[in-house]
């Protein structure tokens, strides 16, 4: 079972999780990052540091979200790597708990 970020991540874009991680399996899009489920150890760590509370195990991720299992997947394969911690969005502080992003998740 791998981990996935999920919608409250996008505009927000919090790093602290990529600090933790000791397999290197966030990548990073425009606004939003994901986690390449073949590359996640499942070891929790990224989980507790999320400041967004955006990354859950895939078992727990709510009906509403589902999709998100399945984007993190595809955008993994796309996106590039990240593996050193950045400075949030500028107004993910703004963003941050505000529902119905998916439709401003930027490719």
């Amino acid at each position: 079972m791998a981990y996935v970020v999920t919608e409250n991540c996008i505009k927000c874009k919090y790093t602290d999780c990529v600090d933790v991680c000791p397999v290197d399996c966030f990548h990073e899009g425009p606004n939003f990052l994901v986690i390449d489920p073949a590359e996640c150890i499942d070891c929790t760590l990224c989980v507790a540091e999320c400041p967004a509370e955006a990354i859950m195990a895939e078992d727990d991720v709510p009906e509403a979200q589902l999709a998100f299992i399945a984007l993190n997947a595809e955008l993994a394969a796309q996106w590039p790597v990240l593996t050193s911690r950045k400075a949030p969005l500028p107004d993910a502080d703004e963003w941050n708990g505000k529902p119905d992003k998916r439709g401003l998740l930027q490719r």
